[in-house]
């Protein structure tokens, strides 16, 4: 199994979004694929129409006394399921913090070992912060991916990750970030993608655009190419999953 993590710092700049058709495309080639909603607002779970069946208590969790599959949850499309956010999961980096033996044992890594049984990709939908669960789930994802729009405050937090990776040993190499809500009608946006700068030496070459029909997510809570294959945003996607599979090892 494969698993992947999509990560920012920054609010706004299309990571759910992201992950949610990532998810729908890999699926959609009959990929067994599982994507876990790490990110308390729970915007990948409102956007494939789940929600957690009940309040999971993080330190049950941890301990293996709530199975974590038990929280697994199907969507509507074949080969696509989902762990829902759990408004509780906020509490996870504390429970982390008590149960990893003051952070060296890897919970994340432990809990999500088991789903390689079921599943060909697991990927994982980052809170927006710098924390003990964001270093684990670092740890353990095989590849990471970062949205940035073509700015200058964007490309300063997948600066500030790197720095992240470096400062705890981790391999930025696995760092992959892409440009989205690209509006080529802005100078700025035009120049980084002509020239983008020189730390994202790892990215994708894929672009997103910016594009209005991202919004009707939200509308059909369904991934964009479940209701709309035809949009220059739908057929940036469907190749930056192209892209990303070369980075992949399994696929």
């Amino acid at each position: 199994m494969e698993t992947i993590a999509f990560f920012n710092l920054k609010g706004g700049v299309g990571k759910t979004t992201s992950a949610v058709n990532i998810a729908w495309h890999a699926a959609n080639e009959g990929i067994p694929t599982l994507i876990w909603d790490l990110d308390p607002q729970g915007a990948s779970s409102w956007l494939l129409n789940t929600d957690a069946q009940s309040e999971t208590k993080p330190k049950k969790l941890l301990s293996g006394k709530t199975p974590i599959g038990d929280l697994v949850r199907t969507t509507e499309f074949d080969h696509l399921d989902i762990i829902p956010a759990d408004f509780s999961f906020r509490h996870l980096d504390k429970q982390l913090s008590e149960q990893s033996d003051q952070g060296k044992q890897n919970l994340i890594a432990k809990l999500v070992e088991p789903f390689s049984e079921n599943y060909a990709l697991m990927i994982l939908d980052c809170p927006p912060s710098f924390s003990l669960l964001t270093e684990q789930i670092f740890a353990t994802a095989d590849s990471l991916y970062l949205p940035l729009i073509p700015t200058h405050l964007s490309l300063r937090t997948f600066e500030q990750t790197r720095d992240f990776f470096k400062e705890h040993k981790l391999k930025p190499k696995r760092l992959h970030a892409f440009f989205n809500m690209v509006d080529r009608r802005r100078s700025m946006h035009r120049v980084m993608l002509a020239h983008p700068p020189k730390m994202l030496k790892n990215g994708l070459k894929t672009a997103i655009p910016y594009a209005a029909v991202v919004e009707r997510m939200g509308d059909h809570r369904q991934p964009l190419p479940a209701f709309d294959k035809q949009s220059n945003v739908s057929q940036a996607y469907a190749e930056l999953w192209q892209e990303i599979k070369q980075t992949l090892s399994e696929f």
